[in-house]
């Protein structure tokens, strides 16, 4: 069975992010994971507060970019960052609830603002065994 994770690459000026899992849905998390860990330690985030989200995306890449991009955009307007995601697929992409708190700068020392995810490096691929990966840049 495939473990489920995140890292980070280097690309250029902006980061990437690549995520791995045994479903879909587990490795939308973990590109979550890392979109927090492009900010903070996702550790140091305390689940506190619920938002809940729905996307809609025609195909896995853009479920991904919409995905993250909402993510952004949540963090961005409430000021919060968050640690901990439930997901559930629907037919036209994704209910997901993040839970986080509002950013305690001497606590999270977030490292740098995330703009956006682009189309750069974008990748979503099944393996054989089920297991998923996927990857995509984000501007910083």
């Amino acid at each position: 069975m495939v473990q489920a994770g995140w890292s980070h690459y280097e690309h250029q000026a902006d980061i990437g992010i690549r995520a791995s899992g045994p479903s879909l849905e587990e490795v939308l998390v973990q590109a979550a994971l890392g979109l927090t860990g492009v900010i903070t330690d996702p550790d140091s985030v305390k689940a506190k507060e619920p938002v809940r989200l729905q996307v809609a995306a025609a195909d896995p890449e853009f479920l991904l970019v919409e995905w993250l991009d909402a993510l952004i955009y949540e963090m961005a307007v409430r000021r919060m960052l968050f640690g901990a995601y439930r997901i559930t697929l629907t037919e036209q992409g994704l209910e997901a609830t993040a839970w986080g708190e509002p950013v305690e700068r001497e606590r999270h020392h977030p490292a740098v603002e995330v703009k956006g995810a682009t189309l750069t490096d974008l990748a979503v691929k099944q393996a054989e065994d089920g297991s998923w990966t996927v990857q995509c840049v984000v501007d910083v």
